[in-house]
């Protein structure tokens, strides 16, 4: 019996052991380990997702523990099951796993991804934060505007009862808010719904994709972090960010969805310096010369509101963005000062809760709070923070209607930011194919 920790955050890692292990009779995983997502490490992955094998489910632990668990449990193998990792960091785990005695293993596409009956489009990226959610949004409004009927998969985010969320389905704003979900999940959820998609996510991806493929034409995977798809590709779109220019090729699996790619989408090309724009370029051309390259903005359009000219404003923006992403801003801050706002107000010395170990753990967020909300108490320690700043306008920079889920003593300006193209080849111009697979008669608008 191989003995298998799977080194993970509450996503991949569920897919991983799902895909390649759970009916394996000669491997015992032993843990899973948590990081990145507050709340995961100590709950049990529940033996009716486990399966007969594991009738007590499998424990998930912290990754401090790593080191004392593969040596009590006598581990063979640890896995790396999660994303938006360094190359530097990836190695500095493995050393870790090594000197404990076991091996190290990254699992690939092929023993990894599902296979569909429908056409499958994939969205990944190479950092989190480059703008997936408006391209899948923008890809599934293509599809849709052809007359075809669109399910998109969201990469998982599993928080609370595993059991519950082994197949989610969300076809309007009250099937979201009937699954009490984090901040996090509305913001890749609620917009997609708004705009006519049905939303898949959950732990089981198999079980999700063979109910997906049972109501829609095609399948769109939007993915998380920078991760691979789960699901075979027919078509894979990788989007890059000109902000950060050189991290296409120094995160893991971010290069490899790179090398992968049919289109690469040049994103925030408005945004960027024109140099870097131009890094970008170069370095997916020189590591994957074939594929289609898509240039595009996401400008941040503001909601109708009270004039920022001259006010002092709270940014509130995409916690993933902000926090493993490493972007010192989001849409939110670009706005807010697009708009003439003459002062951005630190949230640091406000910060209540958990939002103070945030704060410390991310020292590059002196202009923007992220929208964490992991769980209903964080949320109110996110209202907290809010409400203590002294501002004259809070700007949310995230993909939701925040005022729905707090109550704030400021006025709240939304942020908007859609995917737009320059140029050709267009998102419509690269979907042509997949559409008439899926309807020969469909016509792309």
């Amino acid at each position: 019996m191989r003995k298998v920790i799977i080194m993970g955050a509450g996503g991949r890692d569920f897919h991983n052991f799902n895909v390649v292990f759970r009916q394996d009779p000669e491997t015992q995983v032993v843990a899973f380990t948590a990081t990145q997502i507050p709340g995961i490490a100590g709950r049990t992955y529940p033996p009716s997702l486990a399966g007969p094998l594991y009738p007590e489910g499998i424990p998930i632990r912290p990754e401090e523990e790593l080191t004392d668990l593969v040596r009590s449990h006598g581990v063979d193998e640890v896995i790396l099951a999660y994303s938006d990792l360094k190359h530097e960091t990836v190695m500095h785990k493995a050393s870790l796993v090594l000197a404990a005695g076991a091996d190290f293993r990254l699992l690939g596409p092929d023993a990894t991804m599902l296979g569909s009956s429908k056409p499958v489009v994939a969205v990944c990226a190479v950092r989190t934060g480059c703008g997936k959610s408006q391209t899948s949004r923008k890809v599934g409004q293509t599809l849709l505007g052809a007359g075809l009927r669109v399910a998109l998969v969201r990469h998982p985010m599993p928080y609370g009862d595993l059991e519950a969320m082994r197949v989610q389905r969300f076809a309007t704003l009250e099937d979201i808010d009937a699954s009490h979900p984090t901040v996090e999940e509305r913001e890749e959820y609620e917009e997609p719904v708004r705009l006519g998609m049905v939303m898949y996510a959950g732990v089981d991806y198999e079980a999700i994709l063979r109910q997906a493929e049972q109501e829609a034409d095609v399948i769109v995977w939007d993915g998380g972090n920078n991760d691979l798809p789960f699901y075979k590709p027919d078509l894979m779109i990788v989007v890059t960010d000109p902000l950060r220019p050189g991290h296409e090729l120094m995160y893991h699996p971010g290069e490899t969805n790179i090398r992968m790619a049919d289109v690469v989408v040049i994103n925030k090309v408005d945004s960027a310096a024109a140099h870097d724009v131009e890094a970008v370029v170069e370095n997916v051309q020189g590591v994957n010369p074939l594929a289609q390259l898509v240039f595009a903005e996401s400008p941040p359009v503001l909601d109708d509101g009270p004039d920022l000219r001259g006010k002092t404003v709270l940014v509130v923006d995409d916690g993933p963005t902000l926090t493993h992403g490493e972007m010192p801003f989001g849409a939110g801050l670009v706005a807010a000062r697009r708009a003439g706002a003459a002062k951005i107000a630190d949230p640091r010395p406000y910060a209540a809760g958990s939002l103070r170990d945030v704060f410390e753990k991310w020292p590059q967020l002196a202009n923007s709070l992220p929208a964490m909300g992991y769980s209903d108490e964080q949320l109110r320690e996110l209202e907290q923070t809010i409400n203590a700043v002294e501002c004259d306008v809070v700007v949310t920079g995230t993909p939701i209607d925040l005022g729905r889920l707090i109550t704030s003593r400021h006025p709240i300006r939304h942020v908007r930011y859609e995917l737009e193209e320059l140029g050709h080849p267009t998102i419509a111009d690269i979907l042509e194919p997949i559409a008439l697979r899926a309807k020969p008669e469909v016509v792309i608008p």
